[in-house]
């Protein structure tokens, strides 16, 4: 992690910009999400989208990842690998991906259901969901980080869910991951205090199991050690007074699936 880094109005505009156009990926990722589909071919997808609208994938050849998506399926909770796996019935896959425009870089993810899935995952989805914007809810000027980690622990504990440690969301905007660290669990009140011009990415990763977590050998994929199912919402948040302005959006997603039920 390297320092903390203020944005003016103009970068968190161009932020904005970025932002808008990783958003726009995740809304076409969405109409093609379906059984059968490879994730090779939704990163195929991403990488020409991005570079259609201008820009670069942010994660390709970040620290030697060898795509332009993060594509975790089931009980893989982050930095899974695009290949061969087809997309089946009842799976749920975290679609993580970042754009480099013009120098300022946005992350965004979201965890897709494929086809039916089960009450139960879903209520794990729901859940996850209602405990990212809980936390944006905090992530205003003169609140503190472990604010926005307590609205997302307080949430999702009374489920009885495990919430990863080992990862956390982070500062963004002139790299892909600035100071502060954002945990999804803490005491409110504690941790670095949010100051105006701050970009942040609040992304809580909710286990339906156990907390634990396991390395994959490819020294990226992460999963649940119970094998278990897990779920990843991420959004990138720019502090000032008053309410969160929350850069990214799942409004062209929320449009696709509203069309596809």
């Amino acid at each position: 992690m390297s320092k903390v880094y203020y944005k003016s109005t103009e970068d968190i505009e161009q932020l904005r910009k970025s932002a808008t156009v990783l958003s726009q990926l995740l809304g076409e990722i969405a109409k093609v999400i379906r059984p059968g589909v490879t994730t090779l071919s939704l990163d195929k997808l991403a990488y020409d989208y991005i570079h259609d609208h201008g820009g670069r994938p942010a994660f390709l050849n970040y620290n030697g990842f060898p795509n332009s998506l993060c594509i975790s399926v089931n009980n893989q909770v982050v930095h899974g690998i695009p290949g061969d796996y087809a997309l089946r019935e009842g799976d749920i896959v975290s679609v993580d991906g970042g754009v480099e425009l013009n120098g300022y870089i946005s992350d965004s993810a979201y965890t897709f259901a494929v086809g039916e899935v089960s009450a139960e995952v879903n209520q794990l989805l729901r859940v996850t969901l209602e405990a990212l914007n809980l936390g944006i809810g905090q992530a205003t000027k003169g609140k503190r980080v472990g604010d926005i980690a307590y609205a997302v622990q307080d949430h999702v504990s009374q489920y009885g869910y495990g919430i990863v440690r080992e990862l956390v969301g982070h500062g963004v905007g002139f790299k892909l991951h600035e100071k502060p660290e954002v945990p999804n669990y803490g005491k409110r009140g504690t941790g670095s205090k949010l100051e105006e011009g701050l970009v942040i990415c609040i992304e809580p990763m909710i286990n339906m199991g156990k907390a634990q977590v396991k390395f994959w050998d490819d020294g990226w994929t992460v999963s649940t050690a119970d094998g278990k199912p897990s779920a990843h919402y991420e959004h990138m948040v720019a502090i000032h007074k008053g309410s969160p302005d929350v850069l990214t959006t799942f409004a062209y997603i929320e449009e696709v699936l509203g069309k596809k039920n």
